[in-house]
């Protein structure tokens, strides 16, 4: 039996935080045309120190209404949204992590 392994990543705090990510369309092509059919599908987190499996039961569908604030680093003085993902925000060093801040404080 073939195993197909999916590496849990945490890459923000929101969806809005995590940068690109596949479609449902992208997401069954690549599957479709690189791995076996009959393969079992696993989630590996933490490096593969813990597993999940996946069920019918584990997909949900939500519409999130996305806010677009922008505001004025502190650090660069350009005008980023509040995502921390956009190009602009790696003009400088130190714009993700306001960006980061800003967001927490809920502005």
């Amino acid at each position: 039996m073939k195993y197909l392994f999916i590496a849990g990543n945490r890459r923000g705090y929101s969806p809005e935080q995590c940068g690109k990510t596949m479609t449902v369309r992208e997401l069954i092509d690549y599957l479709d045309n690189n791995f076996e059919e009959e393969s079992l599908v696993y989630l590996s987190n933490d490096n593969g120190y813990t597993y999940g499996s996946i069920t019918e039961r584990d997909f949900e569908e939500e519409n999130i209404e996305e806010d677009e604030e922008v505001f004025e680093c502190s650090v660069c003085g350009k005008e980023h949204d509040d995502s921390g993902t956009n190009e602009e925000a790696s003009c400088c060093p130190e714009c993700y992590k306001t960006t980061k801040e800003y967001a927490r404080r809920g502005k």
